[in-house]
């Protein structure tokens, strides 16, 4: 499977982790949000160093 097929099934585990997060308590919201932001960053550098690499 290519990565555009599994995007639907990532796009909703990040749509449900995200409405987890939303029923915590504010302080643990931000720090679930900063983590998952971080997550996030990661994986478009490393898409980004990626794309580097094969041009």
């Amino acid at each position: 499977m290519t990565d555009g097929e599994h995007a639907p099934e990532l796009e909703s585990a990040l749509l449900s982790r995200l409405a987890l997060i939303d029923e915590q308590p504010l302080g643990d919201r931000a720090a679930a949000f900063r983590q998952v932001h971080d997550e996030l960053r990661q994986q478009l550098e490393a898409s980004d160093s990626d794309l580097g690499r094969s041009a």
